[in-house]
């Protein structure tokens, strides 16, 4: 009886395990498999050893894409980790009308990547709706090269990825605000705590594990961005804008080359992984 109840919930896990086996943990192993070869899909793959790693670490477009990733992260991810809080704050009240509020703010995450990215290009031309704000209020003299110009381009899709990332992490931090009980803001509020004060000593230690959760998401879609590049700038001008995602796509199905694409890969996948143990490591200690 007791063996039973030992090995009954691995039971129930053995489905969920044959497919993280197939469509996770076998692909994970196949692409380090395939970074030590010469693979084009055609031929048979040839063994090369450490060839790729060699010419990974000797390639400036590969450390390019990388930094350019990095930049992302950087942008991106605290601003996705700290402004859905204060639109979730903002909305979760029990007000007329809140629900369309809620919609509207989601509106971005269920709308198409493509049709996001090709709405801000014309948002983002010459002659677009944006530098014709920015000049009628004086901001700006000439039009701004958003998606042409070298020192604009990352980081306009930057702005497009936190766009519509603000909803989907709203509804994170609405989840877990509406688990925190009330009588703690009633106490916060009879010790004199004023708004800021009940949300930094209240909400934010109870919403950490919403906040490391969101942290991890939109760090490992940082690091992974590739849509919004393809869509917008093909990864230009002058690789400016290309991430490494982007680049193992070229690698991968433009030149054909699999096994430096798996190189490429396989790096990445150890980079958002040392990522994802530090956030568990800071901010996940509990």
């Amino acid at each position: 009886m007791k063996l039973r109840k030992t090995y009954t919930p691995y039971l129930f896990l053995i489905p969920a395990l044959i497919f993280m086996g197939i469509f996770l943990f076998y692909p994970i192993v196949d692409v380090f498999r395939l970074s030590f070869t010469d693979y084009n899909m055609i031929t048979e793959a040839k063994f090369l050893g450490t060839q790729n790693y060699e010419n990974l670490f000797n390639d400036p477009l590969f450390w390019k894409t990388l930094k350019n990733s990095f930049i992302y992260l950087i942008g991106v991810v605290p601003l996705l980790v700290i402004l859905p809080i204060f639109i979730a704050v903002l909305v979760n009240r029990q007000l007329k009308g809140i629900k369309w509020f809620r919609a509207a703010y989601y509106i971005p995450v269920v709308t198409s990547m493509v049709v996001v990215g090709i709405m801000w290009k014309w948002l983002y031309k010459g002659n677009g709706l944006l530098n014709y704000l920015l000049m009628s209020i004086g901001l700006i003299n000439d039009p701004i090269s958003w998606l042409t110009s070298t020192k604009y381009a990352l980081y306009s899709v930057m702005a497009v990825t936190i766009w519509k990332g603000l909803g989907y992490y709203m509804v994170i931090y609405l989840a877990g605000l509406q688990s925190i009980p009330e009588e703690l803001y009633e106490v916060s509020k009879i010790d004199g705590a004023n708004w800021w004060q009940k949300h930094l000593y209240v909400t934010i230690p109870l919403l950490k594990p919403s906040i490391l959760l969101v942290t991890i998401l939109s760090s490992i879609a940082a690091m992974k961005v590739f849509t919004e590049v393809y869509v917008m700038t093909k990864g230009g001008p002058i690789n400016s804008s290309k991430t490494l995602v982007f680049y193992i796509y070229e690698k991968a199905f433009e030149n054909l080359n699999l096994g430096y694409a798996a190189a490429m890969g396989f790096v990445l996948f150890i980079v958002i992984f040392i990522l994802s143990y530090f956030n568990f490591k800071i901010l996940g200690q509990e």
